[in-house]
């Protein structure tokens, strides 16, 4: 039973959280949004339905990272080099920057900052009674499972059959991860993920020659 005190603090941290990332982030939004419009054409926000907290759909919101016509012409997930993804969208999946408008989805309350991913209906159909446990709480920008599963389109690839591999190999270890934290999460395990999600992407920003550690 989740504990109601920490609830009502996590979703106070979360409003706060998000709707100052928001407002101090808008410029940098701004230009990224231009930026996805002017290198490719489509709209700059790519819109998908996504499983909620109690299997509550919701619209989950990303910068378009792939041609505007790319639900219609392949997979829903994507591995290696996929030929869909714009070069502006290689940038923006590496460094994360792409889901910055879910800070909008946290503002609403689809989302949380921290909680498992949220997936599409036709892989939530697919879980089992226990791994539908992740759906008792909000869906979240991050978790240890996201930062677990970093590149995983170059561990998909990997794989003969991508679509067979994410259903039956990757995802349950990913919900096997998320699981695990929301047995042992408090806010304060919350905001150390955060910390090191944010970690994550400013490095992931750099350019390669810095991003590497000196041996």
């Amino acid at each position: 039973m989740p504990n109601v005190a920490d609830a009502a603090l996590r979703r106070l941290l979360d409003v706060t959280v998000a709707g100052t990332l928001l407002v101090v982030l808008a410029p940098l939004l701004t230009v990224l949004a231009v930026l996805v419009r002017a290198t490719s054409s489509g709209p700059a926000l790519f819109r998908q339905t996504r499983i909620g907290r109690n299997c509550q759909p919701f619209v989950l919101l990303k910068l378009r990272t792939m041609r505007a016509d790319a639900p219609r012409t392949g997979a829903p997930i994507t591995s290696g080099a996929d030929r869909r993804i714009t070069r502006l969208g290689v940038w923006l999946r590496r460094t994360k920057l792409d889901e910055l408008p879910q800070l909008w989805n946290v503002l609403r309350g689809d989302m949380s900052l921290v909680g498992p991913r949220p997936e599409v209906p036709q892989y939530v159909a697919r879980y089992t009674a226990a791994q539908r446990a992740v759906l008792l709480v909000r869906p979240g920008l991050t978790d240890p499972a996201s930062l677990a599963w970093t590149d995983e389109a170059a561990t998909l690839a990997t794989f003969r059959e991508p679509l067979r591999a994410y259903a039956e190999a990757v995802l349950p270890r990913k919900l096997a991860l998320s699981l695990a934290y929301l047995e042992r999460r408090t806010v304060w395990s919350d905001l150390a993920i955060v910390v090191r999600t944010a970690a994550y992407v400013a490095r992931a920003a750099l350019p390669a020659r810095l991003r590497e550690r000196p041996t």
